[in-house]
């Protein structure tokens, strides 16, 4: 195994921090998942998401996952929308986050920030605010001490706030160049964390998150044992001692990466939440065909009532029919032979 090699080995060792990013609105969630990564995962032009995403990398030489969604505040995402993402939240964070990062703007603190507490515990449990840290963007040469100065002293409405997250705060630079302060960052989160009991924070739904990804995962790794089985006695054949353990290393980590990356997108809890958001277009679309039938009495009622309805229950029906066919398409019947042991000893969920 050359120097390289075992580089790679060392850093895969590290445990990673989940973090989970947090906006009320605009840009500054956005801003500081590029501050944390030292690099641009979202444009400068990015404010709002629709959809929940998870980026990895390096915070002063820990691996980090950042999971960014929608902003708490955004009018342009549906009740129905807003619930499937913050399930596809978690799922990307499983088994939970070690710490929750609540992005604002210090020079636009709005009455809606000073709300987000009562929003976090609602969305995520009540216990989550203790695993919270305020996180503060700034823009040009403004003096990071100079700033935390203000925010214990000087400003009122910045120290009520970081009060509502038992006054645990940082500010940011926004510029994603800037990676002096990235030390004084992973201190303040390593010491939460360590506050906590070192472990992660977690709740009924993450655990059902959990559970969901992970059988998932077991269905993907039976759908793909074939292919598996056939790259193993391939490297058997290519490669010898040392080598051999890493290649197939390699590719065990790869291939568990993309089954949990397929399967935090797409399980049977958010499949579970796209029909229900859908099937409930039966009951508003026969209460919205209805009333706009008043308007030609009762036999209007009942024929556009019927209408919208059927549109509605259409909608539901199609999203039941689409979830049965993904169950059976990733759902192969399994066989008891090599591919099982196989997969049973080298994909065991590793302790997190």
């Amino acid at each position: 195994m050359n120097p390289s090699q075992m580089e790679k080995r060392k850093k895969g060792s590290a445990k990673e921090l989940r973090l989970m990013v947090v906006g009320s609105s605009g840009p500054s969630q956005f801003q500081l998942t590029n501050a944390v990564l030292g690099k641009e995962a979202f444009s400068k032009d990015v404010t709002s998401i629709s959809a929940s995403v998870k980026n990895k990398g390096e915070l002063s030489g820990r691996p980090v996952a950042l999971v960014n969604g929608p902003n708490m505040y955004d009018k342009d995402i549906t009740h129905a929308k807003r619930k499937m993402e913050l399930r596809r939240s978690k799922c990307l964070c499983i088994p939970g986050p070690h710490a929750f990062l609540i992005a604002f703007d210090i020079e636009k603190i709005s009455p809606n920030d000073m709300k987000t507490p009562w929003l976090l515990k609602k969305r995520f449990g009540t216990n989550c605010l203790k695993h919270c840290m305020v996180l503060f963007g700034y823009e040009g040469n403004l003096d990071g001490a100079s700033l935390e100065n203000r925010v214990k002293k000087t400003e009122w409405y910045l120290r009520e706030l970081i009060e509502k997250y038992g006054g645990r705060f940082h500010v940011f630079k926004k510029n994603w160049r800037d990676r002096s302060q990235d030390k004084e960052l992973l201190r303040k989160i390593e010491l939460m964390v360590a506050s906590l009991g070192g472990g992660h924070f977690s709740s009924r739904t993450f655990q059902k998150a959990e559970y969901s990804v992970r059988k998932e995962e077991k269905r993907l790794r039976k759908q793909k044992a074939d292919e598996i089985e056939r790259t193993w006695h391939e490297m058997e054949q290519q490669y010898m001692s040392e080598e051999l353990c890493f290649q197939k290393d390699t590719y065990i980590a790869n291939v568990r990466a993309e089954i949990q990356a397929k399967a935090e997108l797409d399980n049977g809890w958010l499949r579970t939440s796209l029909a229900r958001g859908l099937g409930t277009g039966l009951v508003v679309g026969a209460v919205i065909g209805a009333l706009f039938g008043s308007i030609e009495g009762v036999g209007g009622m009942a024929l556009y009532g019927v209408i919208g309805g059927a549109v509605g229950g259409s909608a539901g029906g199609t999203a039941q029919v689409a979830i049965k066919h993904m169950e059976y398409r990733v759902a192969p019947p399994a066989r008891l032979n090599f591919n099982s042991i196989f997969i049973n000893r080298f994909f065991a969920v590793p302790r997190t």
